[in-house]
């Protein structure tokens, strides 16, 4: 016999369109199997448009901490340090939080800790996943919101529209996530093998290049503080004055978030590309983030549009030790150079990935 939602008090407080539009998200949630109480808990919390998304994502919560600990062979203190690094709250001991996926997710990182990566590798990498997966389900729900809020939708239909939107979406973006994700692992590689030696087989393919990367400062930080839509304005006015700045010898590669790579054959001309980038980025005002640039170069490996080898993983890492606002280049970007630039000696720091300290200097124009 079907609730008699009035008589429970589920519908206090509502009239008119509003009410019948709760009346049948009721109806519709009881026939699919939520119990009472669980409607009763989801109204008195505010909560009941989320019950249908909810049931998408969550799958059957039922097991605990202390059972995916035990299941999985993962202790709990590990199991806690992960879900803060995903950005996720660490529930209760004998909270039913975790599903079925979330026992093959552990147990697949238990195996990565069986064949010798130590946890802290792991968390590290769970805490750039974290980030990145959060951004993307943000950049989602704001999508999904202003399309609800632009046309006043009602209570039934966001509950009904966000579930089936989320639905759709699932099958679309995770295929898509695997691909960028293989594409970035293909990158990287080549250009961990390429900085380690000419790969055999290329027959000298290798070419001399000067390398810049540009980076916005302070990027990621931004994004917790604006809106999707307002970070993705900064990227792309990043690209329209990376697009500008490269003409003539110099080409764009492309743009990696808050990044663009630039090369070019002549190591001087790009110098006056990555300080033109600088002075734009200022130009745009104290709302854009100041630019910072690394500059190498050298033999590199010319493969599908991109670009690969030593002098591109010392320009992108050069990046994180630039000052806001300056260029930093390697030694061999500034003996290449024949302009009269005004070089200072920045010191030896160390690069991840080198033995030793690289001799590194900074770049300005004359006067400058």
């Amino acid at each position: 016999m079907p609730t008699d939602f009035e008589a429970e008090g589920l519908l206090e407080g509502l009239d008119g369109a509003a009410r019948e539009a709760r009346l049948e998200l009721l109806r519709r949630m009881e026939a699919d199997g939520v119990p009472l109480a669980e409607l009763r808990r989801a109204v008195e919390e505010g909560r009941l448009a989320l019950l249908p998304v909810e049931r998408i994502l969550t799958g059957d919560a039922t097991i605990t901490r202390s059972r995916l600990a035990e299941e999985t062979g993962v202790e709990t203190a590990l199991l806690d340090e992960l879900q803060r690094s995903l950005g996720l709250a660490v529930p209760g001991d004998d909270e039913p939080t975790y599903d079925e996926r979330a026992v093959r997710v552990i147990g697949g990182i238990r195996a990565f800790m069986d064949a010798g990566i130590p946890p802290e590798a792991i968390v590290a990498v769970t805490r750039v996943l974290g980030r990145s997966m959060a951004a993307i389900a943000e950049a989602e729900t704001d999508a999904l919101g202003a399309a609800f809020a632009a046309r006043e939708a009602s209570e039934l239909d966001i509950a009904i529209g966000w579930a089936e939107a989320t639905r759709e979406l699932r099958p679309l973006v995770d295929p898509l996530l695997g691909y960028v994700l293989d594409q970035h692992r293909l990158q990287l590689a080549r250009n961990a093998v390429v900085s380690i030696g000419e790969p055999a087989g290329d027959g000298g393919a290798t070419r001399w290049t000067a390398v810049c990367f540009a980076d916005l400062v302070g990027f990621t930080r931004l994004g917790e503080q604006i809106r999707p839509d307002e970070l993705g304005d900064i990227a792309s006015r990043l690209e329209a004055i990376a697009a500008a700045v490269a003409t003539g010898p110099i080409r764009l590669v492309k743009l990696i978030g808050d990044a663009a790579m630039l090369v070019s054959p002549d190591a001087d001309a790009l110098v006056e590309g990555a300080l033109t980038l600088i002075d734009a980025a200022d130009a745009e005002g104290e709302q854009f983030p100041q630019l910072r640039c690394g500059l190498a170069a050298g033999e590199a490996l010319r493969r599908s549009a991109d670009w690969y080898g030593r002098p591109v993983n010392l320009a992108s890492r050069l990046t994180g030790i630039a000052r806001p606002g300056s260029a930093l280049a390697t030694e061999q970007l500034r003996d290449a150079c024949e302009a009269g630039w005004n070089w200072s000696f920045a010191g030896k720091r160390p690069v991840r990935g080198l033995r030793g300290d690289l001799p590194l200097f900074r770049v300005r124009r004359n006067g400058g």
